[in-house]
């Protein structure tokens, strides 16, 4: 393992408590100044986390503001344009929805509830909790039913994503074969994100051309979920989105309990009871892990990458399934020096510091180290959790980190770095 790994050096966590203070814009915290100037939904999700660390009133208005912008249908867009920004593209006018808040046409993986439900237990004002909670419960509940309904209106019990943007990993190598089908866009523009971050960092322009053919097919339907369903060249039954899903879902029927609230409650017991009988259709024996499929072609994504282990924090797994995947993350920790890069390193495709093809990501080491402690392996929990300090103790707050070196990538003074380090790396536990 790197040398950096043993490095004593203290991390800053005041400087990480002034970086959310630094991208707070008044009830929503901008992963950072410039690149992405809005309001994002997973990342405002593991933000608020780190709020619950210095504030935790500002930690539940994070979640309040994200759900101003839902949609009347359930959705909760992926960004939130609260105000306008040259520095960002596609903004609101490429996305083309009026309604309500400006925002994108897509969604995000939906951590929300798994994030609710640890501030909610994590809380020292319990009146203000109690409040928070009965006020998002129904928002939640009704941001799950659009998941099942219009993501998996076949009623498989594996939701599906229509856009890479839409998993969270947005540059992923799973996702080239479905996106090569997907034609590329006719009309020029002038991308603002290589002004930010350097180009070996991003990813390149055949693969922003077909994100934004997506962008304007959606908006060419009206953003209508049957006309998209039927009509989207992209369609994924993305590995990580459901187990994300998954997870959240227990956790919000959890939290109905806790406000005997009941409303919903039965259908989303239906719901995780199909996913729990079809995940098994995913499971790759020999790659030791589930993989997303593309439901155009039938065709599995046959690559692994983070999104592949999720189901172990979803609890999708059977026992001997989460020993083969603890397995795997436990060589695969041996292969790379600053923690579980987003692609595996075996990969023809993996690319160290390019976006999703390779980088570290503090956020997915934490949410891999808490699946690990859950199933009885704190030893890569522990590793993980040392892995993701080396990073910011030796580069800082960016976005993502180099898997080979630990140097930073992407934006710096990042709110979800900042706030991971305040939530568990900052925790002694």
């Amino acid at each position: 393992m790197n040398q950096k790994n043993d490095s004593s050096n203290p991390i800053d966590m005041t400087l990480a408590a002034e970086i959310l203070r630094n991208n707070d814009r008044g009830g929503y915290t901008i992963p950072t100044d410039g690149l992405y100037p809005f309001q994002w939904s997973w990342d405002s999700a593991l933000v608020a986390l780190g709020w619950m660390r210095i504030d935790e009133s500002r930690a539940w208005e994070e979640a309040e503001t994200m759900f101003r912008g839902q949609w009347a249908n359930g959705m909760v867009p992926h960004i939130l344009f609260h105000k306008g920004a040259e520095s960002y593209f596609p903004g609101p006018d490429v996305w083309g929805n009026t309604k309500g808040i400006p925002s994108s046409a897509i969604s995000q993986p939906p951590v929300w509830a798994t994030a609710i439900r640890l501030l909610y237990e994590q809380c020292t004002d319990r009146e203000l909790a109690d409040a928070k909670l009965r006020l998002l419960l129904p928002k939640l509940i009704a941001y799950h039913e659009w998941w099942y309904r219009e993501r998996d209106p076949e009623n498989t019990g594996l939701v599906c994503s229509y856009h890479p943007w839409e998993s969270g990993m947005d540059n992923s190598p799973a996702w080239d074969a479905p996106l090569a089908a997907v034609p590329e866009v006719s009309w020029s523009y002038q991308r603002r994100d290589l002004g930010h971050v350097d180009s070996d960092q991003r990813p390149h322009k055949p693969e922003y051309d077909r994100y934004l053919y997506l962008v304007d097919l959606y908006k060419r339907y009206g953003f209508d979920s049957q006309k998209i369903y039927a009509n989207c060249p992209y369609k994924v039954a993305d590995i990580g989105i459901i187990a994300i899903l998954h997870r959240a879902s227990k956790d919000l029927i959890d939290l109905c309990r806790i406000a005997s609230h009941s409303d919903g409650v039965e259908a989303l017991q239906t719901e995780l009871d199909q996913t729990a009988s079809a995940i098994n259709s995913l499971w790759s024996e020999d790659k030791r892990c589930f993989m997303s499929r593309d439901l155009i072609t039938g065709k599995t994504l046959d690559e692994v990458t983070t999104a592949t282990v999720l189901p172990l924090f979803g609890g999708l797994t059977s026992d001997a399934q989460s020993e083969a995947i603890l397995s795997l993350i436990g060589e695969w920790l041996d292969d790379t020096s600053f923690g579980l890069s987003s692609t595996h390193p075996s990969s023809p495709r993996f690319e160290p510091k390019r976006y999703w093809r390779g980088p570290v990501w503090p956020h997915i080491n934490w949410i891999i180290a808490l699946s690990a402690l859950e199933h009885g392996h704190p030893e890569i929990a522990a590793r993980l959790r040392r892995c993701t300090m080396a990073c910011v103790q030796s580069s800082g707050f960016w976005e993502y980190f180099d898997a080979d070196t630990g140097a930073g990538c992407g934006g710096d003074n990042f709110s979800w770095t900042a706030a991971i380090t305040l939530y568990w790396l900052g925790d002694s536990t």
